[in-house]
């Protein structure tokens, strides 16, 4: 009886799943044709940027396309999504497909009772930073509807994983520190060929350690603030810590009256989890970076922005010969960034991933952790 209802929920599931990424596919192809050569596709996808103006960019509501929604988005969606949940009759007994076309159909009737509202769209004044990862939620589905070429999932977020549709590049506005170091050069060469639009702030001459002000106006023009400067041995506590912490909490606070969530990329190090190793030239690097990821974990957390933690084997820049190159290290970073990886590893020997359980679970609290002595 146990088993029987175990593979029930687990073959209901599947069916769900499936049968919305099916719509998820429709939805991204929707989108493509906006830009097609055929007049008959570019009508098709008019037809569903309604949906985008009933829930328009800023994220309000206007019920004047609320009919339209209906015919145009929410009967091609819930069509499309039967037709794939009835399909795994050939491959499944009719009760757990049954018990799916049930839920979709009281979906369905909720959402039409309320003349197209729902959970997932709602007018909102401002995005949170900490989104629905496996599933779907209002913050993630809001992301499509500010940044509508990105984010096509609709319940369970398969297709943006494999499709890596989850963080918009194209269009949007990036200040990179650390511009002229390996990993710097290599991060701006992958977001311009993907259409970013990058600015560039200089340790020294921008800013240092509690010292922004040279540095506010690009912060307050810039979407997504990218941290690659860093030092291993002079001063790098300031470098790797103060700095880091500074300007991820001005930029935090500056982008807290926009609709979107502020987005900061900051570059780790695998040293968080293994130490120096008793090497006395890496201490006070080791100390600067942990101390770094244990106040970045706050900021993982955070709803206020969208915070990701880059966490590469060492790769070769000036400071040395590494394990990879940075230009992989950098493309590396953006297969998992385009995923939606908040703890992004970039790594061959596999210590990175090891390193988010001591990352999320086995960390000092930032207010445990000072400067050491000289």
């Amino acid at each position: 009886m146990i088993i029987d209802i175990f593979v029930f929920l687990l073959q209901a599931t599947l069916v769900f799943v499936v049968s919305t990424a099916l719509f998820d596919v429709l939805h991204w192809t929707l989108h493509r044709w906006e830009s097609s050569s055929s007049a008959v596709l570019r009508k098709l996808s008019s037809w569903h940027w309604v949906h985008h103006k009933f829930l328009g960019l800023d994220m309000q509501i206007n019920p004047a396309f609320a009919r339209a929604n209906i015919w145009f988005h929410i009967l091609p969606e819930y069509l499309t999504a039967m037709v794939g949940t009835l399909a795994f009759l050939i491959v499944f007994s009719w009760p757990p497909i049954a018990a799916v076309a049930v839920v979709r159909t009281v979906m369905l009737v909720m959402t039409l009772w309320e003349e197209g509202l729902d959970y997932n769209h709602m007018s909102m004044d401002r995005v949170g930073g900490q989104q629905g990862k496996l599933w779907v939620d209002n913050n993630y589905h809001a992301m499509h509807h500010v940044y509508p070429h990105n984010f096509f999932s609709s319940f369970a977020n398969v297709f943006d994983l494999i499709a890596g549709t989850t963080c918009q590049i194209k269009g949007r506005r990036f200040l990179v520190t650390g511009a002229s170091g390996a990993f710097g050069s290599a991060i701006i060469d992958q977001l311009v060929l993907a259409g970013g639009i990058v600015d560039t702030a200089k340790s020294g001459t921008d800013f240092s350690a509690g010292n922004y002000a040279a540095i506010r106006t690009k912060l307050e023009t810039a979407e997504v603030l990218v941290l690659a400067h860093g030092a291993k041995t002079d001063d790098c506590w300031n470098a790797n810590y103060v700095t880091f912490r500074g300007l991820t909490e001005l930029f935090s606070e500056i982008g807290k009256s926009r609709l979107a969530p502020p987005e900061v990329w900051a570059l780790g190090s695998e040293i968080e989890l293994h130490g120096d190793m008793g090497i006395a030239e890496l201490t006070a690097y080791s100390a600067s970076k942990r101390a770094f990821a244990s106040k970045a974990l706050d900021f993982y957390r955070s709803n206020e922005m969208i915070y990701r933690h880059i966490v590469p084997s060492s790769f070769t820049s000036a400071m040395g010969k590494g394990a990879m190159s940075a230009a992989t290290a950098a493309a590396i970073a953006m297969f998992f960034i385009r995923r939606d990886f908040r703890y992004v590893p970039v790594t061959f020997s596999g210590i990175a991933v090891l390193n988010y359980f001591r990352f999320r679970f086995f960390q000092k609290g930032p207010s445990d952790i000072s400067q050491p002595a000289e």
